[in-house]
């Protein structure tokens, strides 16, 4: 896997999103909400991937928007479907995510990320603008969310959970590649010291409050909850966040695990392809492969007592339908 860093700072530098078109309720891009006719390929290992699956759980989406899983470990190609039998997905019939990217533009020569909409009738990518994504899935797919169904971008809450995004993108979700990345000492100190400095404003902001915005679970607790599942399993070691666990900052661990133990959240999770993406792929940081056998995850699972703060985790809506929460030793589905 190539690391994109400039080679005079040693910052990484994360590629644009070059497919931005929106599936919408009036089809203003070309592409209308249509039950069925979408897949959205993943990697569980990918953070920014493990947010769609929260959401579509969340919203109620599994029947609408089918679910295409990568392989955890990329080859040349990048995300492959080696997981399906004939190595192939079974509704695209494609052995590679690049496929659709070439589909949609044959010249295209760009990085191929996930999370990817891809159009099953032509089996062309729609989109890989990951943020924008999610919330069109709560704002434009309305129509086939589950009854009780939690607002999860409200719009009255917009303006803030927009700024807490940017902070929580610019200074964790980010901050964390930025930290494992970097190829010279002061561009990892930077991202580094701003990663820490935003973990302890909002375990200052979480210690009063169950959720970052209002008393309901938003779009913002999703954004951090992907990057804090993943802190001690590979960004503490493998990127060199190392000043602190995520399990020795207790306000943020007992966040943390409110929000696996709820239904949408930790049976999205797969600490096997976690470890096994990180390790295994970035091999300028990790040249034997080696993919650790810790850490402990059996903390996941124990009391958060973070009810004790109020909160109504879906509002005036319901859980999605019972299912096996995370099992942090294994796959989920």
């Amino acid at each position: 896997m190539t690391i994109p860093t400039d080679p005079q700072t040693g910052e990484f530098r994360r590629s644009a999103n070059h497919f931005d078109a929106r599936v919408t309720a009036d089809g203003r891009d070309g592409w209308p909400v249509e039950a069925g006719r979408y897949r959205l390929v993943v990697s569980r290992a990918c953070p920014w991937a493990g947010r769609g699956l929260v959401v579509r759980r969340l919203l109620g989406l599994e029947s609408a928007l089918s679910v295409a899983v990568a392989d955890p470990i990329q080859d040349e190609k990048s995300w492959r479907f080696t997981l399906d039998p004939d190595d192939r997905d079974p509704v695209l019939g494609i052995k590679y995510l690049a496929e659709a990217y070439h589909a949609a533009d044959p010249h295209y020569m760009g990085g191929i990320s996930v999370p990817a909409i891809v159009d099953i009738p032509s089996k062309r990518l729609v989109s890989n603008d990951y943020p924008q994504i999610t919330l069109d899935l709560s704002t434009e797919w309305t129509s086939l969310h589950r009854p009780g169904a939690p607002d999860l971008y409200p719009e009255r809450l917009r303006g803030e959970i927009d700024d807490v995004n940017a902070g929580v993108y610019a200074d964790v979700n980010a901050a964390v590649y930025q930290a494992g990345f970097a190829t010279k000492q002061a561009a990892y100190e930077d991202a580094y010291t701003r990663l820490f400095a935003m973990l302890d404003a909002l375990s200052d902001r979480l210690e009063k409050q169950r959720y970052l915005v209002g008393d309901t679970i938003t779009e913002a607790d999703i954004r951090l909850f992907t990057t804090l599942v993943r802190f001690d399993a590979v960004y503490h070691g493998h990127f060199k966040c190392n000043r602190n666990k995520l399990t020795e900052m207790p306000v943020l661990w007992a966040y943390a695990r409110d929000l696996f133990q709820t239904p949408g959240f930790g049976d999205t999770v797969d600490f096997d392809h976690i470890k096994r993406h990180y390790h295994a792929v970035h091999e300028q940081l990790n040249p034997t492969r080696i993919v650790p056998l810790g850490p402990d995850l059996s903390g996941w699972t124990k009391p958060h007592h973070r009810e004790q703060l109020g909160g109504r985790p879906f509002g005036d809506g319901t859980p999605p339908e019972d299912e096996r929460i995370g099992d942090p030793y294994g796959a989920t589905s």
